[in-house]
């Protein structure tokens, strides 16, 4: 059937950027206030609705959802002191609640958000003990509002010890000894901004307990650099302060060191210079006054390195462990306990998207023992108690098993579950594994495959999920939505492209910037070798990507329509042209290059959506999904892409667009969560033929069980 669709004018406007004349029909599509805008993407709200009320097996795709969403703790724990912080999420949920455990593991509840908002959009985003553990400050967050703030809390009693203090999203926060100050991430007040001044103007100040927000000294941070993202450390004496400055989620950062002889004014050493060492350099501070050092300096897939606080030439870095070129460092941890025989390096790497976790000697980085894993999986959120790590906590999954956090002790060498934390949710029958398929160009890449028995007896329908941006890895995860959909029948794929971080630093740099286009190439070869051997064919193959990912799978099925039945593209960016007008998007450039410059230009409009779409195509059926109030990537390129398809296509499938109301980028409370996983399995088997109403029920085993 030809769907009707909510008029949308076409207007006239063609921008003449550096000789390239650049059409954009939908720009008035961009003011979300105009009455003109509201009501037509009310009428899309209709359209979808009426579409969502055909899809038969909507309501049983539900019930996979609810079954296999996990539900307990995700992250490790933070134990400082005789008190463990960590976050739980029951199934009647809509946000995490914060949990203190203490010495006699009694567990209380500190901080319940449905008590401050029973809406469910108010949520901990991020909290952070103080080191002896008798206060915490937590950030709470509203889904669709700009801003976030602090607040400080008595970790005895959950009582309000201080703030709120505004302006605080995505900052970072460290403590000085005693509970009594920290410094933290906030951004300029409106009023002290010029008119118009849209940047986000962050500073790192020092907040002392009781002390009015305004009074917050500014130590670092200005005009010079007003769109930088701040990482905060102080040294376990609290007599150093380290500031990492970068001007992107995954850009080279400058490191500045500072003695906190007077803490409210600091006096700076830049130590790393992102200019001239082009690198990622993470610093912490060790109990002998060096600097331990994180860094793919002159070592893509990451290595180790001891250096001096004044040292400010790399040459002088000693590598304590070296890069492994085929296995990425993940995270890094130092347990310095003084009942510890001797201080511990462990180090957490991921080969073929499978981790391991390595104990060194931290004076000489030599190898001491590999811990046992509960399986082929991954590692995250290495930590340890402060203020000197005596246990390391970490999470563990696989795509058979929910975040579960396990805890390691050296002195007796045992790594066992944490009894304090819950994990729920089932373990569902799920054969994962790897395998490579050629790029166009001959480069292999890794495609991770979920299936209900192992077997290629395809084509089944298939999601074939990627990212690819930011130098962020893929990994074998559990996913809630691929234990729904490999339930059903289905087979769930991962591509690694390039523009990820699955095979280090040289991985991302391929797939960025001027060669975005591979990691577009790299998400279509995924589709044609999925097809070619048989596994899927192009009426049972499903694209899905979210954020970055949602930039990757709209612009793949621009170019190579003819590989999908369905593409579903969360919060997307669409509109490369426009980007950096929207959300964020002024601090992605480096990421993605900017409109501003004409050879970036032509980069951004070779592989932009938006700008590539062509009339008459018959294009797939489109689920474009985002919130009303997108902070991170802007609204309107769900609006604009879904006014250019709809103009544009000559098949006869739908183009649909799914507006969430007080919902964000990210984060959302966890009933929309599942209720935007069922709508998204609800289309993918809609256009594929899968029904959860004949689930897989057989367990199956492992290429590792069967080897």
């Amino acid at each position: 059937m030809r769907f009707c669709y909510p008029a949308a004018r076409r207007g006239d406007v063609v921008e003449d950027l550096f000789g390239f004349p650049v059409a954009d029909p939908y720009r008035w599509l961009e003011d979300g206030r105009d009455p003109d805008v509201r009501d037509w993407a009310a009428a899309q709200d209709r359209l979808f609705q009426a579409c969502r009320a055909g899809w038969s097996e909507r309501e049983t795709w539900a019930s996979s959802v609810d079954e296999t969403s996990s539900f307990g703790v995700s992250d490790s724990p933070m134990v400082r002191g005789q008190v463990m912080f960590l976050a739980e999420q029951r199934p009647e949920d809509e946000q995490r609640r914060l949990l203190v455990i203490d010495a006699e593991g009694n567990r209380r509840v500190l901080l319940d958000p449905a008590a401050i908002d029973p809406s469910g959009r108010t949520g901990p985003y991020a909290w952070w003990p103080s080191r002896e553990g008798e206060r915490v400050a937590v950030q709470l967050e509203v889904a669709e509002r700009p801003g976030s703030d602090i607040t400080v809390l008595d970790a005895r009693t959950g009582d309000t010890v201080d703030g709120p203090l505004p302006r605080t999203r995505n900052t970072s926060l460290a403590w000085l000894p005693g509970g009594d100050a920290f410094y933290y991430v906030s951004r300029v007040p409106d009023e002290d901004l010029a008119p118009g001044d849209t940047r986000l103007q962050r500073r790192v100040r020092l907040h002392r307990i009781g002390t009015p927000w305004r009074a917050d000294p500014v130590v670092f941070g200005g005009e010079d650099a007003p769109d930088d993202y701040y990482g905060l450390t102080v040294s376990a004496d609290g007599r150093h302060l380290a500031v990492t400055a970068m001007s992107g989620p995954a850009s080279p950062n400058d490191v500045h060191v500072a003695a906190l002889t007077d803490p409210e004014a600091p006096s700076f050493t830049r130590i790393v210079d992102r200019h001239t060492v082009r690198a990622r350099v993470l610093p912490r501070f060790l109990t002998d006054g060096d600097l331990l050092l994180v860094t793919d300096h002159e070592a893509p897939c990451g290595r180790v390195c001891r250096a001096r606080r004044q040292d400010t030439d790399p040459a002088s870095w000693r590598t304590l462990v070296a890069e492994d070129p085929t296995a990425p460092l993940d995270e890094c941890l130092v347990l310095d306990d003084p009942a510890l025989p001797r201080p511990l390096l462990l180090l957490a790497r991921a080969r073929e998207g499978i981790s391991a976790v390595t104990v060194h000697d931290l004076a000489t980085g030599r190898p001491l023992t590999r811990l046992p894993l509960p399986g082929a999986g991954v590692v995250s959120s290495l930590r340890a108690n402060l203020p000197h790590g005596r246990y390391a906590w970490f999470g563990y999954c696989d795509p058979t098993t929910p975040p579960t956090i396990y805890r390691y002790d050296p002195v007796r060498g045992t790594t066992e579950r944490e009894t304090g934390a819950t994990t729920a949710g089932p373990a569902p029958g799920i054969h994962s594994r790897s395998v490579r398929y050629p790029a166009r160009d001959g480069t292999e890449i890794t495609l991770f495959l979920f299936t209900p028995d192992g077997r290629d007896d395809g084509p089944r329908p298939t999601l074939l999920y990627g990212y690819g941006s930011f130098g962020m890895p893929m990994r074998p995860w559990f996913f809630p939505l691929a234990a729904a959909w490999v339930g059903a029948g289905g087979a769930y794929a991962v591509a690694c492209v390039r523009g990820g971080g699955e095979a280090g630093q040289h991985w991302h740099e391929a797939g960025r910037g001027p060669y975005k286009q591979r990691a577009i190439s790299d998400f279509n070869d995924a589709a044609a070798w999925l097809i070619d051997t048989g596994r899927t064919s192009p009426g049972r193959l499903v694209s899905y990507g979210q954020s970055g990912g949602g930039l990757l799978v709209t612009a793949a099925a621009v170019q190579r329509p003819d590989l999908y039945a369905a593409v579903i593209a969360a919060g997307p960016l669409c509109d490369m042209v426009r980007y950096e007008r929207f959300g964020l998007g002024h601090t992605w450039t480096e990421e993605f290059g900017t409109a501003s410059r004409p050879e970036q230009l032509r980069w951004l409009l070779g592989y932009s959506p938006y700008h590539n779409v062509t009339p008459g195509t018959p294009y797939p059926a489109f689920l474009l999904a985002g919130a009303v109030t997108d902070l991170q990537t802007g609204e309107a390129h769900v609006t604009k892409m879904c006014a250019a398809l709809q103009h544009a296509t000559g098949g006869d499938r739908p183009i649909l667009m799914r507006r969430e109301p007080d919902t964000a980028h990210a984060a959302s409370p966890a009933s929309k969560e599942r209720a935007l996983t069922a709508d998204l399995l609800a289309f993918a088997g809609e256009y594929t033929g899968l029904s959860p109403k004949r689930p897989t029920t057989r367990p199956y085993e492992s290429d590792e069980e069967a080897g």
